[in-house]
């Protein structure tokens, strides 16, 4: 007996896994046997010790086995290599996505003890919410066997035996339940998860017997499952008790070919408690398996123009065959009549079983409905046309086409499952759901960040979005997955609770597309419903050249600002699915610029995971400067650039328009100071020089149909009256854009180290009286020292200033729109001076500046010169600033016209009209006008 037993021992030593287990085992127990069998006390005590020896062994080649389940499976599956470690910033956000619901799912980090499973009966302490559907037949929580017991005249032993292996093939149905693409996700995945060597669910299951892939019974109940949200592999433990009904209807997935299989229900269970109960309103299969799974999720609108059918069937009929890729289906909204006559149920997720194509290039796929008793496709080629007999008034070509297809006819189809050709999937069906095997990659990257969305003004900018630069070393395929973080308020708005204000990320005039499919078992509240409330996202990708140019009006440093640059080469569908892939070739040494972008998402703030999948080395980092707006100004540094914010609106008075209108001087205007930029001059200049200042203005506004442009103009930093000469426009924006435009320039510092620049810059919107709020950023790269650069607001001319009115009455007799100067002067004759003159520009390079006793003037003495004739449109006419001081005495104010018979005038605003010609003068403090002198000439 001890020579078997040392037999065994040297078997454990040799052999591995499984095998070595049991030979640990049967080593045990002959030791034992022999322990029990000799009369000799110390031959005893050896016998014993050797038995414990090998219970050792044997409790750590189950441990060994068990924590190199995972590892093992992933091993055999190749997955891409993770080429990134986390930090420390980004491991907080996984650990803050951890608490979900009121339950804790921390970080998969190893399989569980063998131990946590024999304890005594495990009772989770989660709440499963139940619909209310639900709660009417609802008999209470119970464990498998009581369920099983109550239903079978089988003993015990036999019941355990039917609760984790099936009887054949697999038939998942759902009932009372309200989660059509949960189910429809483990029909489609089941080929990958039924037991058996190559089974993904050791990977995903415990406890589980590894080798064979068959799940095992919990002696205490309890469960943990490993699966893939907010940003990793996560522990989710569940117990093993269900809701049971008081009637013959089931409240879980159930396998037709034996009710009483266990581990789909609880694989069920588990991804209920992550999205928040059995009530939960439902997702889509692609989301659902990439949860179950960690396959890519990847969302094909059918009915898009982009979509190439025959391009898609042969990549997807491809992948299938080698088991790289899991397809479902989902429906779009249909009519009651409409899903009676096509046999398809709206709103809702099928399994595709199988994909097939025959020598004549028919294609097809094996498509199954998960209710019990759902529709069935009613159309071409279904299984309700093929028993229909031929037609007697049908050719007899017809006739024995049809015969044809009956002798043809596949073996009867499990209830629910029907064949349907590819065209009329493209057809009936919204979405192709795709989820790939990751393995199809060799490297990947993950990088998870916070986003706290920006203010209304900027939602449709790109300025305060999350953006990575990305170069690959090799070209390839890179695809990009975005996905989100689930979070408890969401759960809330998808059940018909409120929400935050809405944000909205583009303006390109891309449609946002609901993936139309949910869970609707009780038909009473779909996916689809509340899909525009949970908001919508998409992935955007753009060519950055290899530096900064002065024609590329979208470059804030590395970041892009705009949605509709012309750099952009992906350019992602917007979707209300918390997943969205972005597939495209990457070029060796392009560096690109991935942008995630926004459309309604309802909560202030989220967490995201960014992942890259590739076959080459990829090179990617965080492009910072998205940094939250304040409501008013704000300023933030990056190593790339100074920025600051503010915000203002175009108001009743403000709205002043284009530089065509006459009112174009009232719109809003902001003094733009730049620090200074100097560098060391050659030694024969002991002078710093003044460096050009990179400089980058985003004007952004709340309303995406408001066209505005932003021009910065040499004014020193006071308000322009009106149309801008070309020599002073430093820059501008060009054409009016709606929702946002940029500008980006070197701006040159005219005066010497520690003075800076001054200009204006003013924004405007294309028509006057057009009303919204806006935000100006400004980005500058100026040295460290100098600091951002200073941005404020230049107030109105009349602001805080007394006004004088006059008015010149005038003979009706008149030019609808005369040309008129006004002039300020003082003295007569040829020694007169100009003081100031409408139909001046403040910048005009020939405003020569006098000063007699301290008065400033504008133009020069002698003659009739000074200021052009101009018509008076609706925002009059208006001299620049000056000065005056009491010492001057009297001085005139001249208003001429020409053109017209007996004079001309403007009414109030601007307008010629009865009341004739307002003059308003806008003083510090108070000044004497007398009255007019009107003199024909």
């Amino acid at each position: 007996m001890e020579a078997e037993a040392k037999e065994r021992e040297a078997l454990a030593s040799k052999a591995q896994g499984k095998a070595a287990l049991n030979h640990a085992i049967a080593a045990a127990e002959i030791y034992m046997k022999a322990a029990r069998g000799t009369s000799s006390a110390a031959e005893r005590s050896r016998f014993k010790k050797k038995c414990e020896d090998m219970i050792s062994m044997a409790e750590r080649l189950k441990v060994s086995s068990r924590t190199d389940s995972v590892a093992a499976v992933e091993k055999r599956l190749k997955l891409p290599r993770l080429s990134r470690q986390i930090p420390t910033n980004e491991r907080n956000i996984l650990l803050r996505g951890s608490r979900l619901h009121g339950n804790l799912f921390p970080p998969w980090e190893s399989d569980p003890d063998p131990k946590e499973f024999s304890s005594p009966p495990y009772i989770d302490p989660s709440e499963f919410s139940l619909s209310e559907r639900q709660g009417e037949v609802f008999a209470g929580w119970k464990r498998p066997l009581e369920l099983a017991m109550r239903d079978t005249q089988l003993d015990e032993a036999q019941t355990r035996g039917r609760l984790m292996e099936s009887n054949g093939d697999y038939d998942l149905v759902q009932d009372i339940t309200t989660d059509c693409s949960v189910v429809a996700s483990l029909c489609a995945c089941i080929k990958h998860l039924k037991p058996g060597p190559t089974s993904i669910l050791p990977a995903l299951m415990s406890p589980i017997d590894f080798e064979m892939g068959q799940p095992e019974i919990s002696a205490s109940g309890k469960y943990v499952f490993r699966m893939y949200f907010n940003g990793c592999f996560r522990k989710v433990t569940i117990d093993d008790r269900l809701p049971s009904s008081s009637n013959d209807r089931t409240l879980y997935v159930v396998d037709r070919q034996n009710r009483y299989l266990l581990w789909p229900a609880l694989v069920e269970k588990a991804y209920l408690k992550v999205r928040g109960g059995y009530d939960f309103p439902g997702s889509n299969s692609g989301t659902d398996l990439w949860v179950l799974t960690g396959w890519i999720p990847q969302q094909i609108f059918l009915q898009s123009d982009d979509v190439d059918g025959d391009q898609t069937w042969r990549r997807v009929k491809k992948a299938y065959d080698y088991g790289d890729v899991v397809v479902t289906l989902g429906t779009g909204r249909l009519s009651p009549d409409e899903e009676e006559i096509l046999g398809l149920a709206g709103e809702h997720d099928y399994a595709v079983l199988d994909i097939s194509e025959d020598a004549s290039g028919n294609k097809k796929m094996l498509v199954k409905n998960p209710w019990c008793d759902g529709l069935v496709w009613k159309g071409v080629g279904s299984s309700a046309e093929t028993s229909r007999p031929p037609s007697p008034f049908s050719s007899s070509s017809e006739q024995q086409k049809q015969q044809q297809q009956q002798q043809q006819r596949p073996v009867k189809l499990k209830p629910g499952t029907f064949w349907i050709s590819f065209e009329d999937v493209a057809q009936n069906f919204e979405s192709l759901y795709l989820n790939w095997n990751p393995s199809l990659f060799t490297e990947r990257q993950d990088h998870h960040f916070a986003w706290e969305l920006p203010e209304p003004n900027m939602v449709h900018s790109f300025a305060h979005n999350p953006q990575y630069s990305m170069t690959a070393q090799a070209d390839g395929s890179v695809w990009i997955l975005l996905s989100r973080h689930f979070q408890d308020a969401e759960l809330d708005i998808a059940r018909g609770g409120g929400g935050g204000g809405s944000h909205s990320n583009d303006s390109s005039g891309n449609s946002s597309v609901s993936n139309g499919s949910s869970s609707n078992g009780g038909r009473s509240t779909t996916l689809a419903s509340v899909s525009n409330k949970l908001g919508f996202m998409s992935l955007y990708i753009f060519a950055s050249p290899s530096s900064p140019s002065p024609s590329n009006n979208n470059l804030d440093s590395e970041r892009i600002l705009l949605p509709d640059d012309r750099s952009v080469v992906y350019r992602g569908p917007f979707v209300d699915s918390p997943q969205t892939l972005a597939p495209f070739e990457a070029r060796k040494g392009t560096r690109y610029t991935v942008v995630v972008a926004s459309q309604d998402l309802p909560l202030p703030q989220y967490a995201f995971t960014l992942s890259f999948f590739s076959r080459s080395a990829l090179a990617v980092h965080k492009i910072g400067g998205a940094s939250s707006s304040s409501p008013s100004s704000s300023s933030s540094t990056t190593p790339q650039h100074h920025v600051t914010e503010i915000s203002s609106a175009w108001t009743r008075r403000t709205a002043g328009g284009n530089a065509a209108s006459p009112t174009y001087g009232a719109n809003p205007q902001f003094r733009l100071r730049l620090p200074t930029s100097s560098s060391p001059s050659p030694s024969s200049n002991p002078q710093p020089q003044p460096q050009p200042q990179p400089l980058t203005i985003l004007l952004s506004t709340s309303d995406p149909s408001l066209p505005i442009r932003v021009d910065l103009v040499w004014a020193n930093g006071k308000r322009v009256a009106g149309p801008v000469p070309q020599r002073d426009l430093v820059a501008s924006s060009g054409e009016y854009r709606r929702g946002g435009c940029v500008v980006a320039r070197c701006c040159p510092e005219p005066e010497p180290a520690g003075g800076g620049g001054v200009y204006t810059i003013v924004c405007s919107t294309f028509d006057p009286g057009q009303l919204g709020g806006f935000t100006l950023r400004v980005s500058s790269s100026g040295s460290t020292a100098g600091g951002p650069c200073v941005l404020e607001p230049i107030a109105p001319d009349a602001a805080g200033r007394l006004r004088v009115r006059q008015y010149q009455h005038q003979p009706r007799r008149q030019r609808r729109n005369p040309a008129i100067r006004i002039r300020l002067v003082y003295g007569s004759g040829p020694n007169r001076t100009i003081l100031a003159a409408t139909g001046y520009n403040e910048t005009d390079e020939d405003d020569s500046r006098s000063s007699s006793g301290g008065v400033g003037g504008v133009g020069g003495g002698g003659g009739g010169g000074g200021g052009e004739f101009r018509e008076v449109g609706p925002g009059g006419l208006r001299t620049p600033e000056f000065d005056v001081e009491p010492r001057r005495g009297v001085l005139w104010l001249v208003a001429e016209q020409i053109g017209g018979d007996g004079g001309g005038g403007g009414g109030e605003g601007g307008d010629v009209g009865e009341d004739g010609l307002q003059v308003e003068i806008l003083c510090d403090a108070p000044v004497q006008v007398g009255a007019w002198e009107v003199v024909d000439v």
